[in-house]
């Protein structure tokens, strides 16, 4: 008897497991699987950070930092599911003179994905303390990536810095080697806010554009600049001790994470702005939108509200729109679970890892791109659901309306200067500045790293900033967004459930018969054995 039950069980249990391995012939639900992305390093922390979120609800993504250029290549040769970029195809570039074009054997949309700053993270003591509060004009950056300005004891320097008395000491620019959006970004308001700087420097390295445009290829200058590959080696390179005097142009992030010090660039209203996510949604404010969700950000340099910072902008998904080369309905439902997770609870982290979440009308502009991938339909998506902080009563930009003003000692016009460290380092201690540090944009509950007492005691090549002690060895600092946990969520589906029926059926079918057997013997020896 028992035989026949195990066998009528072990039947019920494999029946049930078969049907929860199969599809639903009336509903072919799309299931999750991995999908692959490559491109920017500007947006890398952040897309670090959600895919390493989004592996509690089952979706597998994996994300190569090669730089914008490459990742819009990759995209456009079918070799990935997703780009990521700050600089849209289509665009002249001023090094190659070729345009990068857009891919001919797939259908694609873009989609904002986060806002930013692109920063200017630098590497200064003064007596063997770290610098933390640098403040630069637009036109003294120019003229210091352009090599105009060759010292930061420059009289225009000091200008801009009325509280610091700043070593003579030769600056060393570290610029990206490889084809990157971040160096795009900073080209073009080069070329738009300083044209007259920046032409002739195209001009002295052989681009004789007239007027010299962006690029994603900064010139590499032997003696001039140092070249470093990806976000990741022009930050590293810079935290480094031996690097004294270095400065670089990098994602916000980069130096936040670090706790390292970025310069306070002068706005249109005359006040010094750090980069902070406030900062960065009054700026983009002014962005006007194109039909195709590019951004042209002319308006954002001009910005005249004194809580500006003038580099910001944002970065963009190139997402499939149709099911060629390699795309099929699988990884468009898997993509877009992993874009609504970014567009919604993916905003509320941004700040921590130095960006700035996207307004209300960007994530409904998205929503609508996203739509569009094939099977997406399968992912439905409330947007009004999402736990944005820049989302408003009334659609307004919530972080932009109660963005904190800039303190009076960052005043152009004051001949004062604040010491509040930036980029989370703790307050400037050199020089005679009264400045008050209100205003706090970069906190001064935590202290930055201060020069290593190696570092401040050695013998430094006033050319090149180096230590010439065994700092020299001293390894770089990879900087990166750290991913940040959230609560799970997820949902039972008929598999599951199934599978769960099977499981107890199974358990039932290994313990039953014993159990089973040891009550009947009981009965028989309480009614003397017999049957």
């Amino acid at each position: 008897m028992f035989r026949s039950v195990a066998k009528t069980a072990a039947g019920v249990v494999l029946g049930l497991l078969a049907i929860a391995a199969q599809p639903n012939p009336a509903y072919a639900a799309p299931i999750k699987v991995q999908i692959a992305g490559a491109g920017s390093t500007w947006s890398q922390p952040a897309l670090r950070a959600w895919i390493g979120n989004v592996t509690q609800f089952g979706l597998k993504v994996s994300y190569a930092d090669t730089g914008s250029t490459d990742g819009r290549k990759q995209f456009a040769n079918g070799k990935v599911d997703f780009g990521i970029s700050e600089i849209p195809y289509g665009m002249p570039d001023s090094a190659t003179r070729d345009i990068d074009s857009p891919p001919t054997g797939r259908g694609y949309a873009y989609m904002p994905i986060v806002a930013g700053g692109t920063s200017f993270m630098y590497n200064l003591t003064i007596g063997g303390k770290r610098v933390t509060n640098l403040r630069l004009a637009g036109d003294t950056i120019a003229k210091i990536f352009t090599n105009k300005i060759t010292f930061w004891d420059d009289p225009q320097i000091k200008r801009d810095n009325p509280k610091l008395p700043l070593p003579n000491r030769k600056i060393i620019p570290v610029v990206r080697s490889d084809g990157s959006g971040t160096s795009a970004q900073f080209t073009l308001w080069l070329s738009k806010q300083h044209q007259d700087v920046w032409g002739e420097f195209c001009r002295s390295v052989g681009r004789n554009q007239s007027p010299c445009g962006l690029t994603s290829y900064f010139p590499v200058i032997s003696g001039k600049n140092i070249g470093q590959s990806g976000s990741n080696g022009v930050s590293g390179y810079v935290a480094q001790p031996r690097y004294e005097g270095a400065i670089t142009y990098v994602e916000y992030s980069y130096a936040k994470t670090a706790k390292f010090p970025v310069v306070k660039v002068l706005n249109k209203k005359g006040y010094f702005v750090e980069p902070t996510d406030t900062a960065v949604a009054v700026a983009m404010t002014h962005a006007t939108i194109n039909a195709d969700l590019t951004q042209n950000l002319d308006n954002v340099y001009t910005n005249e509200d004194k809580r500006t910072y003038p580099l910001s902008s944002y970065s963009y998904m190139v997402l499939p729109t149709d099911l060629r080369m390699q795309m099929n309905e699988n990884k468009g439902f898997t993509l877009a679970e992993f874009a609504h997770y970014f567009l919604c609870k993916g905003q509320a982290q941004v700040d921590d890892l130095g960006y700035s979440p996207l307004p209300r009308n960007l994530v409904d502009a998205a929503a609508a791109q996203v739509a569009r991938i094939p099977g997406s339909a399968a992912s439905p998506w409330d947007v009004t659901k999402c736990q944005n902080p820049t989302f408003g009563p009334n659609g307004e930009n919530a972080l932009a309306t109660t963005a904190p003003y800039p303190p009076e000692c960052d005043n152009v016009q004051s001949g004062d200067q604040c010491t509040t460290g930036t980029g989370g380092a703790g307050p400037t201690t050199v020089g005679g500045g009264s400045g008050s540090g209100g205003g706090g944009t970069g906190g001064t509950a935590t202290a930055g790293p201060s020069a290593s007492a190696s570092a401040s005691a050695a013998v430094v090549d006033p050319d090149t900033g180096e230590t010439l002690d065994a700092a020299r060895a001293a390894g770089g600092n990879d900087v990166a967004g750290v991913p940040v946990s959230l609560d799970q969520a997820g949902t039972w589906g008929l598999r599951r459930a199934l599978m769960i029926v099977a499981g107890a059926l199974l358990i039932g079918l290994i313990f039953g018969p014993p159990m089973l057997s040891r009550s009947l013997g009981g009965r028989r020896d309480r009614d003397g054995g017999r049957r």
